[in-house]
């Protein structure tokens, strides 16, 4: 998997010849120094390399198309310092195909009273030379993100730092294989989808591997290795299981599953309980696992929620808030206190847990194999979000929720799975019909990590719909917005 501290953001200054020598030396020298200072902010996750001042169309477009040619450049942040006529930029951006961001700064904070003059105006012309750029990127209708605000303050870096995580998570997904043992669930709906337009939007390659290629993997897996493997499951965790057969065969699964994805090259992949034929147990720690790892994973064969897991992890690397596989269970109706309870059957990734996770074995009761060893522990308190990708037939759609995670107000003693308790916003009821009103699955990502603005950044990267609930979220209003976006995505495609 690559790693988000090798990528690349590149800084492209925009000028013109018509200032002199001396004013375009300047304008490389800050810019440098903004490249810089933004690499030793520790708020963004990859490096800032500054590329070039530009001055023509011809070069404009000649660092686009090198940009488009790099691996390691996941995008493109401009900056005018001086005045760069808009139109020399149109080829270039006609021709970018990696993520843009517009950055609204100047280099100096102030105004020096005494010192200002016609050669500071015409060095220092970020407040028009920005606004003459804008107009072409709204005019193009270009997906952009613009991050404003003072070069050397917090607020801007983080901007730019969650721009590069959007940028992180764009790359992961145009490069991701989604591997499916076995098909989704029977007669479910909401984890179907259209894979050749998932292909064509998000970059996803979705094929089918046999369950019965996993169980020969298993078989193929020697004691010694998954002795090694259970191993560190005693390091790591708590043991609270005498059946130690059950925990070797989990990591016989794991390292079974991941010598396949390794081979797919593959980043994310689903099972389904109906689909087992072969196995001994459904992969349960095994799955837990390999989503720390950064794996995505789908519950009954949903290979959406993997890919997004998948992503969503590769967006957050180095942050330790932790994202998982979720669904909501149950609800706590309590008046005045209402919470949802949420779980799986058994795989919720550690990367969530508030406490040393447990390793136990218990019988699923579903699936018709023996019981499977799994991680058991209750989810960090704090705030976090929830993201849904469905298909709604000609379009994909992202729901996005704020939540409140808390801890659990009920022991819960007969409950062997990993759960989460949290408040929904604006509350559980408003939430829920908000939810069901944009067509949310019961499967989610739970991210600690993951803003709703980056992944709002990334709806608008992919060209999907979002929908945002919010504190502010009120039912007559999301009907509004859910009708006019039915009328605008109609006239779009």
């Amino acid at each position: 998997m690559k790693k988000i501290n090798e990528a690349e953001l590149w800084l492209l200054a925009g000028s013109q010849f018509l200032y002199g020598q001396e004013v375009l030396d300047a304008v490389a020298e800050r810019a440098a120094e903004m490249a810089d200072t933004f690499n030793a902010s520790g708020h963004i996750p990859c490096k800032i390399v500054y590329k070039a001042t530009v001055k023509t169309a011809d070069g404009i477009t000649n660092v686009i198309r090198a940009a488009n040619a790099d691996e390691r450049c996941i995008g493109v942040v401009t900056w005018m310092h001086t005045f760069s006529p808009s139109k020399m930029w149109i080829s270039g951006l006609l021709l970018l195909q990696k993520p843009y961001c517009h950055m609204h700064t100047q280099y100096n904070r102030g105004i020096p009273d005494r010192e200002i003059d016609m050669n500071f105006m015409n060095l220092n012309q970020s407040a028009h030379g920005d606004r003459e750029h804008g107009f072409i990127g709204a005019r193009m209708r270009l997906p952009r993100k613009i991050a404003v605000g003072y070069w050397r303050d917090e607020a801007l870096q983080k901007q730019l730092g969650s721009f590069a995580r959007t940028c992180f998570g764009l790359d992961a997904s145009r490069n991701l294989s989604v591997v499916r043992f076995g098909d989704n669930m029977r007669h479910v709906a909401v984890t179907e989808g259209d894979k050749v337009e998932a292909q064509i939007k998000f970059g996803w390659q979705v094929n089918t591997q046999p369950v019965g290629r996993l169980a020969e993997e298993v078989v193929r897996v020697a004691d010694a290795e998954a002795d090694e493997l259970a191993a560190i499951y005693r390091e790591r965790y708590r043991a609270n299981t005498d059946d130690w057969d059950a925990v070797r065969y989990q990591a016989k699964e794991e390292i079974a599953i991941k010598r396949i994805l390794e081979s797919e090259r593959a980043g994310a992949f689903s099972n389904t309980f109906e689909d087992l034929y072969g196995l001994e147990q459904l992969p349960g720690l095994a799955t837990q696992r390999l989503m720390e790892q950064g794996y995505g994973y789908g519950g009954e064969g949903d290979w959406k929620t993997a890919a997004l897991v998948h992503i969503v992890k590769m967006m957050t690397q180095g942050l330790t808030g932790g994202t998982s596989f979720m669904e909501d269970y149950t609800y706590d109706l309590t008046a005045g206190s209402e919470l949802c309870l949420g779980a799986h059957m058994l795989e919720v990734c550690p990367s969530i847990a508030g406490d040393r996770p447990k390793i136990e074995v218990h019988p699923l009761g579903i699936g018709g194999k023996n019981p499977p060893a799994r991680l058991v522990f209750e989810g960090k308190e704090g705030k976090a979000v929830l993201a849904s990708l469905v298909d709604m037939g000609g379009r994909f759609r992202m729901i996005i929720h704020d939540i409140e995670a808390v801890r659990p107000v009920y022991e819960m003693p007969n409950l062997p799975v990993a759960r989460v308790m949290w408040k929904p916003a604006p509350d559980l009821y408003t939430g829920a019909h908000a939810w069901i009103l944009a067509g949310g699955a019961h499967h989610t990502v739970m991210s600690y990590d993951a803003t709703a603005d980056i992944l709002l950044d990334l709806c608008e990267m992919l060209g999907i719909e979002a929908v945002h609930i919010t504190a502010d979220t009120t039912v007559e209003n999301l009907k509004k917005e859910l009708l006019f976006a039915d009328i605008a995505w109609k006239i779009r495609f």
